[in-house]
């Protein structure tokens, strides 16, 4: 007596959850180096009115993490504080 076929599994592409999605803020957020306050590198976070301004080292970046909110890149005179060179944009200009 043969027994009823088992239901075969079907393959998902793969559905990315969690801290893995692409939405999610903490691919976006950095820490400022001088304050610590938390920054959205996209410019504005979802629900919020304010709209965040991110500098960076050019050079410093990949090594020490240097970031910086507006607040700081201007006491810094726009200066990297390890280094010495100047600090880039990195938030969009988005001009409506």
């Amino acid at each position: 007596m043969r027994s009823a076929p088992k239901e075969v599994r079907k393959m998902t592409i793969g559905k990315v959850r969690g801290v893995n999605a692409m939405g999610h803020l903490g691919w976006t957020t950095v820490r400022c180096r001088v304050c610590g306050r938390l920054l959205d590198m996209t410019g504005q976070r979802p629900g919020s009115r304010r709209f965040d301004v991110v500098y960076m080292c050019p050079k410093c970046a990949t090594k020490y993490g240097a970031y910086f909110c507006s607040a700081d890149a201007r006491s810094l005179k726009y200066k990297c504080p390890f280094c010495g060179s100047d600090l880039v944009q990195v938030t969009p200009v988005i001009t409506e």
